[in-house]
């Protein structure tokens, strides 16, 4: 009897063993691995293109008579008023940008903020700017003639190249968008050039008894100017290292002032080609402007990862 109902009960524990392995499980899948965060601590490198224009497009050239022929003030007067303060204006003076950038990121807050610094340097084709601005303008009579003094003040202004070394700050709007603002130290390469050529007509009303003078003048600046940035970008991780940039910026490097030379005024026929005027003329403009570029940066991604909170 006991042997009998051992068997019975062993037959009973491996059908209810065989039917336990048929029923379906109910246990849920592994969730599939999440992607790693992108990861922007760390340097990068890369390469910008874009357009700069300029908000300061004026030249100004003031000036002062020094000396003139005893008892003939009427010339020192005519050949201060056709100058006086002139401005040449030299249109939209932009121009297309190109260089390269390198900065480091640090990823913080959770992994929603973003800070570093950044250096680039651009060369600039196309900013270069010539005018040549004419007038006429009378002055006192002299020996009885209307003096008609005609100035011209042809003026050059150019940007070389611009950098900047800039602190930048963000936030991840996700993981892959960055939104933030930048600005520091802005530097560049600038010329700028003023030349001044005045004639009268005294000669052509009194042949026989006049001073026809001739003046010429020029000055120019070039060098390297320190100034100030600030903007604006988005950047976009578009993949592992690599992510796409789009950027503002405003830019000045303050004023130039430079001399443009002594005015000699020279007249002939009874005065024997002699000096009779001297005018000093000073000239002056800023330099400040815009860009607007994009880029590309590569991501060394040096640095432990952050921890990335949920968006």
């Amino acid at each position: 009897m006991k042997k009998a109902l051992s068997v019975a009960a062993l037959v009973v524990g491996l059908t209810g063993s065989a039917l336990a392995a048929d029923l379906p499980s109910y246990k849920a899948p592994p969730p599939p691995p999440l992607p790693p965060p992108p990861l922007w601590t760390g340097f990068y490198v890369g390469l910008n293109a874009g357009g700069t224009w300029g908000n300061s497009n004026n030249i100004w050239t003031s000036s002062a008579p020094i000396s003139s022929f005893p008892g003939n003030p009427g010339l020192r007067y005519a050949t201060f008023s056709a100058l006086g303060a002139s401005g040449v204006s030299q249109g939209n003076t932009s121009g297309f940008i190109g260089g390269g950038q390198i900065g480091y990121n640090w990823q913080f807050w959770g992994g929603r903020l973003v800070a570093g610094a950044e250096a680039d340097i651009q060369g600039v084709a196309g900013s270069n700017s010539n005018k040549t601005s004419v007038t006429a303008a009378g002055a006192f009579p002299f020996f009885g003639a209307s003096e008609i003094l005609t100035t011209a003040i042809t003026t050059s202004k150019r940007l070389d190249y611009i950098g900047t070394v800039r602190g930048r700050l963000g936030w991840l709007f996700t993981p892959t968008l960055l939104v933030y603002g930048t600005g520091g130290l802005a530097y560049g390469g600038v010329s700028v050039s003023t030349g001044i050529a005045q004639f009268n007509n005294d000669c052509a009303q009194f042949p026989g008894n006049c001073i026809s003078s001739a003046a010429f003048s020029s000055g120019a600046f070039s060098d390297t100017r320190v100034g100030w940035t600030a903007g604006a970008g988005l950047e976009w991780m578009f993949m592992p290292n690599w992510s796409a940039k789009v950027e503002y910026l405003y830019y000045d490097l303050g004023n130039v002032s430079y001399s443009a030379g002594l005015l000699a005024t020279f007249g002939n026929t009874f005065l024997t080609n002699r000096l009779v005027a001297g005018v000093v003329s000073q000239s002056q403009t800023r330099f400040n402007g815009n860009i607007v570029r994009a880029g590309v940066n590569y991501h060394f991604n040096w640095g432990a990862a952050p921890i990335v909170a949920k968006y």
